[in-house]
């Protein structure tokens, strides 16, 4: 009988929806050796092996952020912080935190800020540029909506981005006027506008910036992410960054990388420098490719079937991409041998891209087993998700959206349409494998917040959006592992803590199987996670401690 090197036991382990509970757990160097009874495991126990007390806490298998923004997340860990939940719920507060920001800048210098809403500030609206001006009058300043789909920026950034009255509106974005004035606000492809001009940062910087993300990551349990944009803002620099992070051991987490396909992005050097499916280094994986094909709905920008019930009475949103273009390059990626990773909240948007994927199928490229994923889905129809399922194409939705946003979509597109958004129950029971994720830097990464919301449908002004959508806490833990590996290609490394598998595991400060839901929303924490069998963040140093 093998000799384990670690062994945990004293406490619950949820090895896998399918597989249930175990008593304990035994590693032999990066991968899981067995599970079973306390009794079972304690006869791989030898001289040498680390044991590890639960002291009545929950092991989970390494959690997978399926859809973020790991090095804009790190690099946005710098930017002000302008999130509700940091106290900037006014106008003014966001503009007394650019001020300050600021005061520390030389004229000239880019102030930049982060997760501001507009419908969590006390006077239910957008900065604008003047106001930005008042406070930052000597540099140009860019604040980002939380959604990253909507953005604000001051007079002098305008004039770096070439941004005038007569400025057009490039296809698939919108730069706002009212009463014959520019207020600031961009949306969609009009902010690479203000992109395309601001300084570039080396790729030191951007390997710092993977490497303060992921140590983030890991505190919180998540093993695994994939990086949905890879290229979006510093193009084949962030390619280099995180092939070096990789190859020297700065890259915290698994990471799946999906590179930015819109026609600004890094598709073809990409595709020609080699980094396609299948292509390995360490910890970093490729396999996927993205094309944003609409906005979101918080923001005003989703596009769909129907209008909004605030605002332009006529505004259903903002297509990317005409039908021709998207489904173009969807044909193409497909041929090329990518996942597609296609960016579609609203239902014509999900459409649109929907009937692309269908369309680039065909007898040389098949579309069975690539497993397509529609990034958010949030607002599909029975039909739509029918479709899905003939074609293999799985959701990535973000619950903790409903979290965040839900009070807003209610708001936004009425209390029919909000309800039915992000259906994790019926997608469960369908079949489906909907990879639950975060898409910070729009929202937080705090796993918990985003499982409290999967098994309540609570936002956090609690209000409940369906019920009926609700799930089980192994059915949410499932959608947080085994299905962002499942979309990965990875459920047979990774998502479950059974022999063979990678020894990747969270332990929560909780037995949060038999707690209330509600503490999940505030009281649980990460206290240790293992990444292929070695401690990688020790909340408390206990168990480092006790490993010894």
């Amino acid at each position: 009988m093998s000799e384990a090197d670690l062994i945990l036991s004293g406490g619950r382990v949820f090895c896998g929806l399918a597989e249930g509970f175990a008593e304990a757990m035994a590693v032999k160097g990066d991968v899981i050796l067995a599970v079973g009874t306390a009794d079972e495991i304690g006869a791989f126990a030898g001289p040498s092996t680390r044991h590890i007390d639960l002291h009545g806490r929950a092991a989970l298998p390494g959690l997978n952020d399926a859809h973020m923004h790991l090095l804009p997340f790190g690099l946005g860990l710098s930017e002000v912080n302008l999130r509700p939940e940091t106290g900037a719920r006014s106008v003014g507060e966001v503009l007394r935190r650019i001020g300050e920001a600021a005061k520390g800048k030389a004229p000239g210098e880019w102030v930049l800020g982060r997760g501001y809403d507009h419908n969590e500030l006390a006077e239910k609206r957008h900065p604008t540029a003047e106001e930005l001006d008042s406070v930052a009058p000597s540099n140009p300043v860019w604040i980002k909506r939380t959604c990253g789909h909507v953005s604000v920026v001051n007079t002098l950034a305008m004039r770096e981005a070439g941004i005038g009255h007569n400025t057009p509106v490039p296809e698939g974005g919108m730069i706002e006027r009212r009463d014959n004035k520019l207020t600031g606000m961009l949306a969609e492809r009009a902010q690479r506008l203000v992109v395309d001009v601001m300084p570039k940062h080396d790729v030191a910087t951007l390997i710092e910036a993977i490497e303060r993300a992921g140590e983030h990551m890991l505190s919180q349990g998540f093993t695994s992410v994939m990086d949905a944009a890879v290229g979006m803002y510093g193009g084949m620099d962030e390619i280099a960054a995180y092939e070096e992070a990789a190859a020297t051991g700065r890259l915290p987490v698994r990471t799946w990388v999906c590179i930015y396909g819109n026609p600004d992005g890094i598709a073809a050097p990409a595709h020609d420098g080699g980094y396609r499916f299948g292509r390995e280094t360490g910890l970093l994986r490729y396999g996927a490719m993205k094309v944003f094909g609409d906005g979101s709905a918080g923001g005003l920008t989703a596009a769909m079937s129907e209008p909004y019930i605030v605002g332009d009475p006529d505004n259903r949103g903002i297509f990317c991409f005409s039908d021709e273009e998207m489904h173009g390059r969807l044909k193409q990626y497909h041929e090329q041998g990518y996942q597609l990773a296609i960016h579609a909240i609203g239902d014509a948007a999900i459409e649109q891209v929907l009937s692309g994927m269908e369309r680039a199928a065909s007898p040389a490229h098949p579309i069975e087993g690539r497993r397509h994923r529609i990034e958010h889905c949030g607002f599909l129809t029975p039909g739509q998700r029918a479709r899905m399922i003939a074609a293999g194409i799985e959701p990535v939705p973000q619950p903790v959206f409903i979290y965040e946003f839900g009070d807003l979509y209610i708001e936004c597109v009425g209390e029919d349409r909000a309800f039915a958004s992000y259906p994790m129950r019926t997608w469960l029971a369908e079949g489906q494998h909907p990879a639950a994720s975060s898409d910070a830097p729009v929202s937080t990464t705090d796993p918990f917040k985003n499982l409290f919301t999967m098994v309540t449908r609570k936002t956090n002004r609690g209000t409940v959006i369906n019920a009926d959508e609700a799930v089980t806490l192994e059915q949410a833990i499932h959608a947080y592992t085994y299905c962002g590996a499942y979309t990965q290609f990875a459920e047979d490394r990774v998502g479950r803590l059974i022999p063979g598998q990678l020894a990747d595991i969270c332990v929560v400060s909780h037995d949060i199987f038999a707690i209330d839901p509600a503490a999940l929303e505030n009281d649980v924490r990460c206290d240790l996670t293992v990444r292929g069998g070695e401690i990688v963040f020790d909340r408390l140093g206990q168990f480092a401690q006790a490993a010894q």
